[in-house]
């Protein structure tokens, strides 16, 4: 059975495979089991009580993770196929974030599309042009008038994808525009200081008409994937890691190296300069994190 939601130590379950598609209700006994999103586990139906029982969780395909408060490795869902992060106008799109995410992807060996939401508000920016040029395949929608869903929905088909980005950017939303339903909760920009509200608190897989499965995850107003080497941050970025491969030295960490080809791609203008920008800070960042583990 899959793991749809989890909260805490209790988690919902779904098997598509049964008769009548079956969901049930799951715990775990004591801490060692901690399932996620998307894991595939073995349960049984306890005598007398209406919860299952997970005994074991299988190994996974890939972990979508991020360091927690402590430097620790927390993951949020496992066995993506897809990722796709959303940015939108309002909230102001962070493209740090665009980037780590598509970094954590990378890391994770699953596939990445980007999506510019509520194009009602404001076409794509130029950053989308930089994904575009590197080969991800962007795209632009509105749920409310249902611009572009059609073309995200033939992308998702057969996927077990992953919607992640910054909070208020209608993930949700754009679920249930998907869906042609109210599946997920959705939430307005808060007027104060136009930040998104959380309105998805833990990742929930749903099953969408289409063979679509998509995660949910609750948005964010940071995010930073768990790197645990600091010569795998320029992997997750595609166009820098193609360009490393004719740098000097094997271990060029692309700052004040002599004989960088990242860097010498960045003045020439085939790698934009903010993308370059993101991975110095990203590098910074897992190795501050990394230090502090020790």
């Amino acid at each position: 059975m899959r793991v749809t939601a989890s909260w805490g130590r209790r988690f919902r379950l779904h098997d598509p495979t049964a008769t009548q598609t079956l969901s049930v209700q799951a715990r775990t006994r004591g801490k060692r089991l901690r399932p996620v999103a998307g894991d595939l586990v073995v349960a049984r139906p306890l005598a007398g009580e209406k919860d299952w029982l997970i005994e074991s969780v299988d190994s996974r395909v890939n972990e979508l993770a991020r360091p927690d408060m402590r430097g620790r490795r927390e993951v949020l869902a496992a066995n993506i196929e897809l990722m796709v992060v959303v940015a939108c106008p309002a909230p102001a799109a962070d493209f740090v974030i665009v980037d780590r995410y598509l970094s954590a992807a990378r890391l994770m060996q699953c596939d990445a599309i980007v999506d510019w939401n509520k194009k009602d508000i404001a076409p794509p920016p130029p950053e989308f042009n930089d994904y575009a040029r590197i080969g991800y395949s962007v795209f632009a929608t509105c749920q409310s008038e249902r611009a572009g869903i059609d073309a995200l929905a033939a992308q998702l088909r057969g996927y077990r994808s992953i919607f992640v980005g910054q909070s208020g950017v209608g993930k949700s939303s754009l679920i249930n525009a998907l869906g042609g339903d109210e599946l997920q909760r959705t939430g307005h920009i808060s007027d104060a200081n136009q930040e998104g509200r959380h309105t998805t608190v833990a990742a929930t897989l749903v099953y969408l008409p289409g063979d679509i499965a998509v995660i949910d995850s609750p948005g964010v107003r940071d995010y930073a994937p768990s790197i645990q080497e600091l010569a795998d941050v320029d992997k997750g970025f595609v166009e820098i890691s193609r360009a490393s491969e004719r740098c000097r030295f094997a271990n060029c960490v692309h700052r004040a190296e002599p004989g960088c080809a990242v860097k010498e791609a960045v003045e020439q203008g085939d790698i934009a300069q903010r993308r370059y920008s993101s991975y110095l800070r990203l590098a910074q960042l897992t190795r501050q994190m990394n230090e502090q583990k020790r």
